[in-house]
């Protein structure tokens, strides 16, 4: 946590940014399950009285399936993948139809955009996505994101409408994420109740991390540790994030002028490229690679490539270039692209780089993730 002159400071910062994005869970726009006209005219006319002044925004909402579900003739929330695909293909167009009616009611034009994991899983599609995403902002419309949930199951989700925010907000280039929830902000000390104290700012996920349950609502798929995990690939994006509770009257226009609304993790200080944080972030890791000591060592302090002589163990089945996790004794420490796919790799483990193309019959390069292509974890 920060001292409180440093975090007004930090907090202040807010007011300067120029692009936005506002996440929205399920309990925010369909409390109970019942999708909310009035909360969601209220939010639309708050961040469009923030875009009057020269600002854009994304929306990325939830609530496609919770807005669907009672249609089914359900009267909870489905656990399974086909009752929520089916549910999230009648509540989509509800949902659409809603936001665009609050936002018709303030003048503002808006965009539906339907996102997957293989749209950011693919370096080219999460290009082409930032690409069409950038034309609607410089057209003056408003994107309203969701997961695709009618085609979406567990190989291709992106994980939780958290984590699609703060993958969003580094593709757009964004310079604040607002995550509003039915929460207050992260609770001191693992509470969650309406007398708890909110922990005002933090300056690392891994301090907040040691203040979250592991629960979520009855309408949502994430929880606090989501939202947390959002806020450490959307610093390291170099954008502002501030969680804060969803039904406070204004709170768009309030936490981006610096008020102290909900909880603040301020952008980390050094900040990856675009290409890096596809790397650590958004695409999905394909295969693992188990390595000794030394080889961590040699990536964790010295900066090195990885080589197959520090290679113990491959698993998984995955083709040359794909990403791949590096395991270390004591855990997970890097993600990179691999140069050699699975099989490449169990044949030349343990070997001398000059030893490849004995083995192989040819040497694509001499490092299996070579450093430039590699991201190590913090």
């Amino acid at each position: 946590m920060a001292n409180e002159a440093d975090h007004n400071t930090s907090r202040a910062a807010l007011a300067g940014a120029r692009r936005v994005v506002v996440k929205l869970g399920s309990a925010v726009v369909a409390p109970g399950g019942e999708l909310d006209p009035a909360r969601l005219r209220a939010l639309a006319a708050d961040i469009a009285a923030w875009r009057a002044r020269g600002r854009e925004a994304v929306v990325v909402t939830s609530g496609a399936v919770a807005s669907g579900f009672r249609a089914l003739g359900l009267s909870a929330m489905p656990r399974a993948i086909v009752q929520k695909q089916a549910a999230a293909a009648i509540g989509q167009q509800r949902l659409m139809g809603a936001w665009a009616e609050a936002f018709g009611s303030a003048g503002v034009t808006v965009a539906q955009v339907l996102l997957t994991a293989d749209d950011l899983d693919s370096r080219e599609r999460q290009l082409n996505a930032r690409n069409t995403l950038g034309e609607l902002l410089g057209a003056g419309v408003v994107p309203i994101i969701n997961e695709n949930d009618s085609v979406s199951y567990a190989e291709i989700k992106v994980g939780d409408n958290d984590r699609l925010s703060a993958l969003v907000a580094g593709l757009v280039d964004a310079q604040a994420l607002v995550i509003l929830s039915s929460v207050r902000g992260v609770y001191a000390g693992k509470g969650s109740g309406a007398g708890e104290v909110v922990v005002p700012v933090f300056e690392s996920a891994a301090a907040a991390r040691e203040h979250v349950r592991g629960e979520v609502s009855g309408v949502g798929t994430g929880g606090m540790a989501t939202k947390i995990d959002a806020a450490e690939i959307a610093t390291d994006a170099g954008a502002h994030v501030v969680i804060a509770p969803g039904a406070e009257a204004g709170v768009v226009g309030r936490v981006l002028a610096g008020e102290a609304l909900g909880t603040h993790f301020p952008p980390r200080a050094k900040v990856r490229g675009g290409r890096r944080r596809w790397i650590g972030h958004a695409s999905r890791v394909r295969g693992r690679l188990t390595i000794d000591a030394g080889a961590a060592a040699a990536i964790t302090t010295r900066g090195a490539s990885l080589l197959p002589g520090g290679i113990s163990h491959v698993e998984g089945h995955f083709p040359a270039n794909a990403v791949v996790e590096i395991i270390g004794p004591a855990g997970a420490i890097a993600r990179g692209l691999c140069a050699y796919d699975a099989d490449e790799v169990r044949a030349i483990r343990g070997k001398r780089s000059d030893q490849i193309e004995a083995v192989l019959g040819y040497c694509l390069r001499e490092e299996v993730v070579h450093r430039n292509d590699m991201v190590v974890k913090p």
